[in-house]
């Protein structure tokens, strides 16, 4: 009987205690592989839109998020996660929120790159002043199309579909959040 009470505690403990790297706070392979999200986004959209890459050497700085899910039903939202960078360098992470009110049924994921024109557009994003609504519109990156795209306010922001469907018409805003490395 104490032999399974000893096998109990150690099948118990043991992943525990293995997983404890995990609440140290940071993962090594969970930052490969964000950053191997953001590579392979940023890889997708220049094989896109071969013409992006003006984008990326010509901004003061830009954000990368690799998948921004969505849903809704009447109400909305969305959520992601991404990596951002000052002059081509990482300086920290954002994470995307959006809320929306209006006629929507279903649900998808897609990316999105927001590109800073000038150190003070990027440090408004930083500084948490930054928030997109109707005044501000999304370029679908498709082959060519940001030839035509320019920057609104300092800032450019393109998206592109993962999957997913959803129909709507709605009315909302996404605000972001900023956090140093």
């Amino acid at each position: 009987m104490r032999k399974i009470m000893v096998c109990g505690l150690l099948a118990i403990w043991l992943p525990v205690v293995l997983s404890s790297s995990a609440w140290a706070g940071w993962d090594p392979t969970r930052e490969q592989k964000e950053n191997a999200a953001v590579q392979e986004t940023i890889a997708r959209f220049k094989k896109a839109d071969s013409s992006m890459q003006v984008f990326f050497d010509k901004a003061y700085g830009y954000v990368v998020f690799p998948s921004v899910g969505k849903g809704g039903f009447i109400v909305g939202g969305a959520h992601g996660d991404g990596w951002v960078y000052e002059q081509a360098g990482f300086i920290g992470r954002a994470s995307i929120v959006q809320v929306t009110v209006g006629a929507q049924i279903g649900g998808q994921s897609f990316m999105e790159i927001i590109f800073f024109k000038n150190k003070a557009a990027l440090d408004d994003f930083k500084q948490g002043n930054f928030e997109l609504n109707a005044q501000i519109s999304a370029v679908a990156v498709r082959e060519g199309a940001s030839k035509d795209a320019s920057y609104d306010q300092g800032v450019a922001v393109f998206t592109m579909p993962r999957g997913g469907l959803m129909a709507e018409a709605t009315v909302g805003g996404q605000k972001f959040e900023f956090t140093p490395k």
